[in-house]
């Protein structure tokens, strides 16, 4: 079973995580998300357990509780085909580097005059 774990504190790493479920059963890995650009947490995880039963008690006792004073979420991670796909809200949009910008047909417009 691979579960998925957030709200973590920056401290918290893929040992802490797996001592903190192998107290549910066997543990086959145990991975905090680490941001590339800076190598800081992205204060997520996943653990993997082959166990099923133990996967699902550790989800229930362990969503909601206090791990490096944080209260995390614990929950069954869907599979990556479940995942919506395309762009994520917020993002995207204008990326000219200038103050003008071309319309539908080439025509060039100059955002001062609106």
């Amino acid at each position: 079973m691979n579960i998925f774990v957030a709200k973590l504190s920056g401290n918290t790493t893929g040992d802490d995580l797996r001592q903190l479920f192998e107290a549910y059963g066997e543990v086959s890995s145990a991975k905090v998300i680490m941001d590339r650009e800076t190598g800081n947490s992205k204060r997520y995880g996943f653990v993997e357990m082959e166990d099923e039963e133990a996967g699902q008690r550790a989800i229930d006792e362990l969503d909601g509780s206090e791990v490096d004073g944080h209260q995390i979420v614990v929950k069954k991670a869907r599979p990556a085909e479940d995942r919506p796909r395309g762009p994520r809200p917020g993002g995207g949009g204008f990326r000219g580097g200038n103050s003008r910008f071309e319309g539908n047909r080439g025509q060039r417009f100059d955002n001062r005059r609106f």
